[in-house]
């Protein structure tokens, strides 16, 4: 009798183990919506509440448009600021964070914390930070940006940095080169397309970034859409709405633009 035997992408006990997996994610997923208690009383009075909302901020204020250029210009700034200090301070970070490049364990270590450390943190509560330090304006909408930026660069330029052809490096140093001139002339070219891509993608982001720190006085726009919010003005509330979509639309077709060119 002939034993024809069927081809599994896995083992029995991989698939017990993969469905033991799945159904721990539904229970633990019910537990946490069961935990939360949320309510949905709200469902039925959302609809007549959003018309309203939409009622009272139409028409737009156009005369208020002057008087956002301002903030708005200034939240432009504090993004192209703010992430050209982070791909400047990512730079080294990134270096100790690459196993091929970094001088030693330790500093590969105090890489991956100030990469881990960076990110983990939102950017509202850096710009809390810094409001507190530096007071409100921005300066401390800038450094927000700048600190929250690093980890984002240093992780993807060090994972650039890993996948360079070593063959490079150690042709240029073959030459008697040391370890900045390698550095220089060996990884920077590899690693160019991936770091201009890089700060141009996160200069996108922190354009987006920059328009809700001003809630906590860290400069932009913001500041003009929490005070706005504060009094009820609307029509105010939509005119900033729409200059803002209009910058994020402006960054992501800048950004894309960039992109293709580095490809």
């Amino acid at each position: 009798m002939t034993d024809y035997r069927t081809w599994q992408r896995r083992t029995p006990r991989q698939r017990i183990g993969r469905y033991v997996l799945i159904l721990i994610g539904i229970v633990a997923a019910a537990i946490s919506w069961q935990l939360l208690q949320i309510q949905y009383n709200y469902l039925g009075t959302a609809p007549t509440e959003f018309m309203d909302l939409m009622y009272r901020m139409y028409p737009p204020n156009v005369g208020y448009t002057g008087e956002i250029l301002s903030p708005l210009i200034e939240t432009v700034h504090i993004a192209i600021l703010g992430t050209a200090l982070a791909v400047l301070m990512s730079i080294p970070v990134a270096l100790f964070g690459a196993e091929n490049t970094t001088p030693n364990r330790y500093t590969f270590l105090l890489g991956k914390l100030i990469i881990s450390g960076s990110r983990s943190v939102n950017v509202i509560i850096w710009a809390l930070v810094f409001v507190i330090v530096f007071g409100s304006g921005a300066l401390a909408g800038t450094l927000a940006i700048a600190v929250r930026s690093i980890g984002f660069c240093s992780k993807l330029i060090a994972e650039a940095i890993e996948e360079i052809d070593p063959g490079q490096v150690e042709a240029i140093k073959a030459t008697g080169a040391n370890s900045i001139e390698a550095a220089i002339y060996a990884i920077v070219p590899q690693i160019k397309p991936a770091f201009i891509g890089v700060a141009t993608y996160r200069w996108d982001i922190n354009v987006r970034a920059s328009t809700i720190i001003g809630f906590v006085g860290a400069g932009g726009i913001g500041v003009e859409l929490n005070t706005s919010i504060n009094f009820f003005a609307w029509q105010q509330v939509l005119t900033i709405l729409i200059a803002i979509l209009g910058i994020v639309i402006v960054s992501e077709v800048v950004s894309a633009y960039l992109r293709r060119k580095v490809r």
